[in-house]
């Protein structure tokens, strides 16, 4: 039902690639270009700048932007309601997830809520929390799970479910025939970090700074990417990292990572599902009721 020439022009509008766009809509080059060219001709305007192989939005190119993600939205909200009218719960659904998240947390439950409802489509994105957000504002998700709140104002923040971050280091590290260590020696431990823009570093930083501490006060070894690549590289040094229990259950009942607790130190979290201001996505709102239940008969 919906206008294919307006889904045409969103794709390429996104993607900014005539061919990225024909691959994803599965059909030809030429048949885009003939689509944004008629829509070109029935407003009267130019919607893409075209230099070389290089395509940019025109002012009226990116007016007509705002406008099909309001009619998309509009318009997944309209399937999922009538889906809804039959006993059905049919409809495409984008979802967002920050690291941790989308590698220990929401695959179970996209797992269960895919039994529960085949006729449902459901991608999934990963990126750290600024990514997810930056996501959602760019209409390229409908949902976000994120691990930090930034508070942004055009973003609506709901809490989803605790984590707690947790020291951690090898069995056979020379600390770990101990329970806990003091923030003095939290400072001389070599210590792997998160990167800039995730929500883990932002929450860890948080918590030092209620005890007068910065990141700079810690003896630094590396920052990366994920949490995956953290673990990895705790299996061949003497750091140490705080990680999300989340992302722990393997390493642990393997017994080739251990928790220390640092004293008087606890690293609690909320997980955020983040939506626009303003918008009401049904299908969104259904799978977010389904994630908590699943959780809490966890």
């Amino acid at each position: 039902m919906l206008d294919f020439r307006l889904n045409v022009f969103y794709t390429v509008a996104k993607r900014l690639s005539f061919t990225k766009a024909a691959a994803e809509l599965y059909v030809t080059q030429p048949a885009v270009t003939k689509h944004i060219q008629e829509l070109e001709h029935q407003f009267g305007t130019a919607l893409f700048d075209r230099r070389g192989n290089q395509i940019s939005l025109t002012t009226a190119g990116n007016v007509l932007l705002r406008h099909a993600e309001t009619i998309m939205g509009t318009y997944r909200q309209l399937e999922f309601d009538m889906n809804a009218l039959k006993g059905e719960s049919g409809g495409t659904l984008r979802v967002g997830a920050s690291t941790t998240i989308a590698q220990y947390v929401i695959p179970p439950v996209l797992a269960r809520f895919h039994e529960q409802s085949a006729d449902v489509s459901i991608s999934l994105l990963s990126g750290n929390t600024e990514q997810i957000e930056q996501q959602l504002l760019n209409n390229d998700v409908d949902l976000g799970l994120v691990e930090g709140r930034t508070h942004h104002s055009d973003i609506r923040y709901t809490p989803f479910l605790k984590d707690e971050l947790v020291l951690v280091c090898r069995t056979d590290h020379p600390m770990a025939d101990r329970d806990e260590i003091t923030l003095d020696e939290l400072r001389a431990v070599p210590i792997v970090l998160r990167e800039r823009g995730s929500g883990s570093l932002e929450v860890i930083e948080h918590a030092l700074r209620g005890f007068g501490l910065r990141l700079t006060d810690l003896t630094i070894e590396m920052h990366l990417g994920s949490t995956e690549a953290i673990k990895s590289y705790l299996s061949s040094s003497r750091c140490m990292a705080f990680v999300s229990v989340f992302a722990l259950q393997h390493e642990l009942k393997a017994g080739t990572l251990k928790i220390l607790d640092v004293q008087e130190l606890a690293i609690h979290r909320d997980f955020y599902s983040i939506q626009l201001q303003g918008v009401s996505e049904g299908l969104a709102d259904t799978f977010m009721r389904f994630a908590r239940q699943h959780y809490k008969r966890g």
